[in-house]
């Protein structure tokens, strides 16, 4: 096989490109209820915000392999979990497909690109959002690092913080923090800390093999069960309130959401295991495309 190619591959794993038109919907999500609340549309704005949404996650992610990098060498599994997240299946830093020095350098490049273009945001908006991305690699690297030891799931419940606050930065992009804005970070956050348990409880080997104190670690197969379970609820609960500032159309996309939701809890709590958490884990993410896309086309047509 060609070079080129190989270090292609590599790159491709390392940011999980095949995602990469996820970041920008669910960073504009945030920005559509903006323009809802505070009126007006700009596709010059939406344009922005979507690369601001694709090239801070992005690095968010190569942010995530750097920090590990000398513990994902212990890895003992590579199974449906990293060929889901990693087309070609591959941990590229710690196998010297990439070097740690050019992974860092392309979080940085890509975090500054975020940067420069939250700087063109009107005041305070650039502020705001500059604001949430200093905090979302904080929270990152805080969980990457806390995780390693602990005795109670403090790095769980902060670090996933970030992906609860990425739409809400979308939202800032053009809106004030608000009550909507809250409301997006509490309706999204629960469905993080649910999200976080089924990816663990996929990764378990792993996560033993690297003395990764994950939720699986920490409360058994059956407790992250439940941890699932009760996150799953509490965000429902919340959806409600959510799906009462939507029109219709967001609505049914709601349902549905809650629906895939409800089946992915019922596979987990039926099998309790990796094997439950893998058939689970493209049903949380079906979720979070829909309540994007939901929100979306409830802007446009609602």
């Amino acid at each position: 096989m060609m070079p080129g190619r190989n270090v292609l591959r590599s790159y491709i794993d390392l940011t999980r490109a095949h995602f990469f038109f996820v970041w920008p919907l669910l960073f504009c999500s945030g920005l559509m209820l903006a323009f809802g609340n505070y009126g007006g549309f700009s596709w010059q704005l939406t344009l922005k915000a979507a690369l601001i949404g694709l090239t801070g996650f992005e690095a968010g992610l190569v942010l995530n392999d750097y920090v590990d990098r000398n513990r994902d060498k212990l890895d003992v599994e590579f199974n449906r979990l990293t060929r889901y997240w990693r087309p070609f299946g591959s941990r590229p830093i710690p196998s010297g497909q990439i070097d740690p020095g050019n992974a860092l350098m392309l979080f940085l490049l890509l975090a500054t690109i975020a940067a420069s273009l939250i700087l063109t945001l009107p005041y305070p908006n650039s502020l705001y959002v500059l604001i949430l991305m200093g905090y979302s690699y904080s929270a990152e690297y805080f969980y990457q690092v806390r995780k390693r030891k602990q005795r109670y799931p403090v790095a769980q419940l902060v670090g996933r913080t970030d992906l609860a606050l990425f739409p809400v930065a979308g939202y800032l992009c053009y809106g004030s923090p608000d009550s909507t804005a809250l409301l997006y970070f509490i309706f999204l956050y629960p469905w993080a800390q649910a999200h976080l348990g089924v990816n663990d409880l996929a990764d378990i080997a792993n996560d033993r093999a690297r003395k990764m104190n994950s939720v699986t670690v920490l409360y058994g197969l059956k407790g992250t069960a439940y941890w699932i379970l009760g996150f799953t609820t509490i965000h429902a609960l919340i959806a409600m309130q959510f799906m009462a500032k939507l029109d219709t159309i967001a609505s049914y996309g709601f349902i549905l959401s809650l629906a895939l939701l409800a089946v992915a809890n019922f596979i987990i709590l039926k099998g309790k295991g990796p094997g439950a958490g893998h058939k689970a884990l493209p049903l949380f993410h079906a979720s979070l495309l829909i309540y994007t896309l939901s929100i979306i086309t409830d802007f446009f047509l609602g």
